[in-house]
């Protein structure tokens, strides 16, 4: 497929989305016609590519473009898979398969990471939050499901898969060979800090990390900790449903998020007293744009209960509740059928949490070889050199900065913005 055919693809799936989008806006107020004369439209786009396009065009490849870049615009974990692709997904699912630790979403037309788990090839090829995958084995990711992007990445353990990444840091594609091995999340860490602080370190909130989480903060205590931070940072994993059990051992009381869709009637989650634990000592959360899902819960329902200052950057938004819908033809769309919302209101998935003390956090890169695999994880930040940390810090010690103040900090420690891998090449 040549450049002017790839641009007449994107275009028309553009095309598409648009119309739509259009349609059902539309929809909502005119007759149920409406959404189905905005198709025809574009049905009548397709006869025209096919008449006078300079070349025959491949029609399923248009619409396939078309649909995964409709269900990108709505929903950026959605996926389109065929009657074939849906079999295979049913197949390896719920198996054990080995990974390379990339939790994914579709960005651009292409599949993004939404962070790398720690201890993983993935991460210890440094790749992170806003990197996008080009290929995977040799296999292009423009509009392939990301459902199929997840199944090319596993496989057994010790074996290899070669991607293409764009990388935020560096605008051209660069080969990297990755190893599959069993994911596995590190364990909850914890340290006290000076000035009676405990610092708590959860790189995922899924089953069983509560327990930890208690079990180190119950430590902290023991040690004389008289307040808490909660460094979720690049946690990126873990059911929302999890995220209200953590949310719940900071708060007796409210709600702490609730779930709803077209066809899904609300459903609350609220305060347990009997399960808050920690409810007296002063907390703040440290997040940046690799927290997500679970993590996204805790930090939105205890901003909103006015129980902790969340210190960092904006959250990736990803916390929803999804489910296959099969076609007649035994194709299927893996779709977002009810979303869950902040106290206040607040889609997750479309805001993401915006902290109330915004700092940006200077990033550390790791250098690797084409094709190769970086020896080893990055060295973790010293305390010293964590921006976010130290502002944590001092909210706890010092209250909350001024608006004002606040903006000018977040100013000064943010970096020279990086170039967008897709526009600078």
């Amino acid at each position: 497929m040549n450049s002017r055919f790839k641009l007449v693809v994107v275009t028309s799936s553009t095309f598409l989305v648009v119309l739509l989008l259009l349609g059902a806006v539309m929809g909502q107020s005119a007759s149920p016609e409406e959404p189905y004369r905005q198709l025809s439209v574009y049905s009548e786009v397709l006869s025209r590519i096919k008449s006078e396009y300079v070349e025959e065009p491949d029609i399923k490849n248009v619409t396939l473009g078309a649909m995964n870049g409709l269900l990108e615009s709505i929903d950026p974990f959605a996926s389109y898979l065929s009657a074939e692709q849906y079999k295979q997904y049913l197949k390896t699912h719920d198996s054990k398969k080995a990974g390379v630790g990339l939790v994914l979403s579709r960005k651009f037309g292409y599949v993004g990471v939404v962070n790398a788990i720690p201890g993983s090839s993935a991460a210890k090829a440094g790749l992170g939050t806003g990197d996008m995958l080009e290929s995977i084995g040799g296999v292009a990711t423009r509009d392939m499901p990301l459902a199929y992007a997840e199944m090319l990445l596993q496989g057994d353990t010790g074996t290899s898969v070669d991607i293409t990444a764009l990388r935020v840091r560096k605008p051209e594609p660069q080969k990297i060979t990755l190893t599959r091995a069993v994911t596995r999340y590190p364990m909850v860490t914890s340290k006290l800090l000076p000035d009676g602080i405990g610092l708590v370190h959860i790189p995922a909130i899924e089953s069983g990390k509560v327990k930890e989480i208690t079990s180190q903060m119950d430590s902290l205590l023991k040690q004389g900790a008289k307040k808490f931070i909660l460094d979720l940072r690049n946690a990126g994993n873990g059911k929302p449903e999890d995220g209200v059990a953590v949310a719940n051992l900071f708060l007796d009381k409210g709600k702490i998020t609730y779930a709803q869709g077209q066809k899904m009637k609300r459903q609350d989650y609220d305060a347990v007293p009997e399960k808050a634990i920690y409810k007296t000592q002063p907390v703040a959360i440290i997040t940046n744009r690799g927290t997500a899902s679970a993590a996204e819960i805790v930090a939105a329902s205890l901003l909103d209960a006015k129980r902790a200052e969340v210190v960092g950057e904006r959250t990736y938004g990803d916390a929803a509740i999804r489910k296959a819908i099969t076609m007649d033809d035994g194709a299927a769309v893996i779709l977002s059928v009810a979303k869950f919302y902040s106290p206040s209101g607040k889609a997750i998935q479309d805001t993401g949490v915006t902290p109330n003390v915004l700092v940006t956090e200077a990033e550390t890169f790791v250098d690797t070889e084409e094709g190769q695999e970086a020896p080893s994880a990055p060295e973790p930040k010293k305390e010293e050199d964590d921006l976010l940390l130290k502002k944590a810090i001092e909210v706890l010690t010092k209250g909350k900065p001024a608006s004002g103040a606040q903006q000018a900090a977040a100013k000064s420690d943010s970096p020279l913005s990086a170039p967008n891998p897709l526009t600078s090449k």
